[in-house]
């Protein structure tokens, strides 16, 4: 992801601009990150350079949860003591 595609982005639940870059990996692009929403503390990924923006009921539990599992000790302490986007399923 371009860091210029950032500024344009706003939370998909709730429309709170701007998010909040965490960046993971990085070349001349932001290749692994996650845009955080400061309203509903939702994350979003960056993966492969390609942020993705979906709302809750389009998310993949599975995949959301592998990545925060990868990536876990690079998030921002207040996102891993709380489950990925509000799932209600997932067991710490």
């Amino acid at each position: 992801m371009k860091r210029d595609l950032f500024n344009i982005l706003a939370c998909p639940m709730d429309g709170y601009f701007p998010l909040d870059l965490h960046v993971f990996d990085e070349d001349d692009e932001i290749v692994v990150g996650i845009l955080v929403c400061l309203k509903c503390f939702r994350w979003y990924p960056i993966r492969d350079k390609i942020p993705e923006m979906l709302p809750d009921e389009m998310r993949n539990e599975k995949e959301e949860i592998r990545f925060l599992s990868k990536w876990k000790n690079a998030f921002p302490q207040k996102l891993t003591d709380e489950t990925p986007f509000k799932l209600k399923s997932h067991s710490k």
